[in-house]
């Protein structure tokens, strides 16, 4: 089926191929949807392509998106066993592409007086240390981000008072103090230092 070239494997036997298209599993339910897709192209759909190309499409069950949406838009006020019961959820294993930072982007947009975005930059400025997460999809881990993201926005809205930042833009605000004062200092898992 392979030539060698250069030790590059080329394809010789045309006939082979079949199997190797049956073979491919990539996001499955994203590209059925899009595979599907008669209609003409708009921004969404241009967005779901963009994330079915970098493999960051994350699907949330209807169940989770209930949840979301029994967050007040026009509340300021933390209802911790709420957010809780939401993450739990976001950080499951099964919630594929969400991870602690995307949780709080979802959340954060819901409604920014009350979450905001946890970021390596802003962390830093708070806390003049590292952000360093688990990585594990454990209970025990799961629960650890959770209790870490809730002292985080209670110490952003401290720092917010102490500083006369408005809280529903302090994400922002603060990302662009750390990238002004802290523009020599690397992060980790930045493509560069520029961003």
């Amino acid at each position: 089926m392979f030539d060698e070239f250069n030790s590059i494997k080329v394809i010789s036997n045309i006939n082979l191929l079949n199997e190797d298209v049956e073979g491919f599993n990539y996001s499955n339910s994203l590209t059925k949807k899009l595979d599907s897709i008669n209609s003409d192209f708009n921004q969404d759909i241009i967005n779901e392509i963009v994330l079915w190309k970098v493999n960051r499409f994350a699907k949330i069950d209807e169940d989770i998106l209930m949840l979301i949406n029994q967050i007040d838009k026009n509340s300021t006020k933390l209802n911790e066993a709420l957010t809780r019961n939401i993450l739990q959820k976001l950080l499951a294993k099964e919630s594929k592409g969400i991870r602690l930072a995307m949780a709080s982007t979802i959340l954060r947009f819901k409604n920014p007086n009350i979450y905001q975005i946890i970021d390596q930059r802003v962390y830093r400025i708070i806390y003049s240390t590292e952000l360093k997460l688990p990585l594990s999809f454990s209970t025990e881990s799961i629960e650890e981000q959770i209790t870490l993201y809730i002292k985080y926005l209670m110490d952003l809205r401290r720092v917010c008072s102490d500083k006369q930042i408005e809280f529903s833009s302090a994400d922002r605000i603060l990302y662009m103090v750390d990238k002004r004062v802290n523009k020599n200092i690397s992060l980790n898992n930045y493509s560069n230092n520029k961003r």
